[in-house]
């Protein structure tokens, strides 16, 4: 949103539901963002020219169906594209069926066979639900008690819902991980620059996975080489595969990727802007998103340049006190007038206290701190000098994010 607010072509934005920092910038509508069809009415009344979708829900419920069916323009892949995210064994047989590389895995669908086939198995072990699971559906067994206890945890006690009635069990691939992006038509593919993600909650990668405690861009690993050998094995077969299947993929795709000894192999795909990634990312755009997102719906991307900053950029996620477990919410935020002018706070939790109107916390990951810099290191230290002068209860964030 924040990035569309820069473009020429925009006059007035809404988001549904929005946050205390969507406000400043849009008009908050305080309809769920799965409520499709409120969000279609409310896009009828309002005179909406564009639809943007962000979180993954919407999409995996056909949003994008709805709006199109109802003339709305709307950038983002339809329900059936949405399933490379949506189900993480479609994305699974599709990147076997296609030779995209990736983990072996296999799927089963009741828990019995499953526990079965872990116990004949040797840690590491990764056991992921199918469905969506707000980035917390992934566990990596480090022995065959704690593999059986997550799929327990998924499939018997249903921690996701109807997201684990499924799971896919794999091998654990080693290297560093990274985060891949391409602008795509389904024809034309663009790649983005790139992001480090760091899913675990804690310092040195501990703790449970989360939705994303940090991320930086560009990775200094990530050379042209890499990235034609990125774009050419995984990229662009994933977003020719979807054409094959008759699914033809529009909007962003997002490549999970772990870079091991030979060669970058896929752990998972998203069909939209990853969050944190998309803080870091966007900075450094520097041709007009609302282009963009125009030309990827009427099928004409190849005829747009898109050109990026050669900045680096560094987010650090400040989360609440429990995250990604149980946590409490509606603590005032403090200190969000204290920073350097130039640094980045995107708000993910938060809202405006009806009584007190002061911001406050509303989810688990609740701030996005953004610096850039003409390095990572530079980037990094900006951010850093900033993220103690932010305060709420129980706040607490990795402090070696772009170490």
């Amino acid at each position: 949103m924040w990035k569309l607010s820069q473009s020429n072509r925009v006059s007035e934005i809404f988001v549904a539901p929005g946050n205390a920092g969507t406000a400043q910038l849009a008009h908050n509508i305080d309809i769920a963002a799965t409520d499709i069809g409120s969000l279609v009415k409310a896009a009828k009344d309002n005179k909406i020219d564009l639809a943007v979708v962000g979180p993954e829900g919407p999409l995996a419920e056909g949003i994008v169906d709805r709006f199109q069916s109802q003339g709305i323009p709307i950038f983002g892949p339809t329900k059936t594209a949405a399933q490379i995210e949506s189900s993480k064994v479609f994305a699974k047989e599709l990147m076997h069926k296609y030779g995209i590389p990736c983990a072996r895995g296999i799927s089963f669908s009741t828990y019995a066979q499953a526990k079965k086939y872990v116990q004949g198995q040797k840690p590491p072990i990764v056991i992921k639900a199918d469905g969506l699971a707000s980035g917390k559906g992934v566990t990596v067994a480090s022995s065959i008690s704690e593999a059986v206890e997550a799929l327990a945890n998924i499939m018997e006690l249903k921690a996701f819902g109807a997201a684990g009635d499924r799971v896919i069990i794999e091998e654990r691939l080693t290297g560093r991980e990274m985060s891949a992006f391409v602008f795509t038509d389904s024809v034309t593919i663009v790649p983005m620059v790139a992001a480090r993600d760091y899913k675990p909650v804690f310092d040195g990668d501990h703790g449970p996975n989360t939705g994303g405690m940090g991320s930086y861009s560009p990775p200094q690993f990530y050379d042209p080489e890499l990235g034609k050998e990125v774009l050419e094995k995984i990229m662009q077969p994933a977003v020719k595969a979807m054409f094959q299947e008759k699914r033809p993929y529009k909007g962003v795709l997002y490549g999970g990727l772990m870079l091991t000894t030979e060669g970058p192999k896929a752990l998972e795909f998203n069909a939209r802007f990853g969050d944190p990634e998309t803080q870091v990312v966007l900075p450094l755009l520097k041709t007009d998103l609302v282009d963009i997102m125009l030309a990827v719906i009427n099928g004409n991307l190849s005829q747009v340049s898109i050109d990026w900053s050669d900045q680096a950029c560094v987010g650090v996620v400040m989360a609440s006190a429990g995250y990604p477990g149980k946590y409490q919410t509606g603590f005032p935020i403090t200190g969000l007038d204290s920073l350097d002018k130039d640094i980045l706070v995107f708000h993910g939790g938060t809202k405006v206290d009806a009584t007190s109107r002061q911001v406050v916390t509303n989810g688990g990951r609740v701030l996005t701190v953004v610096a850039l810099g003409k390095t990572v290191a530079e980037a990094r230290e900006k951010v850093y000098r900033n993220v103690p002068r932010i305060h709420f209860k129980g706040c607490h964030y990795r402090r070696d994010i772009a170490a």
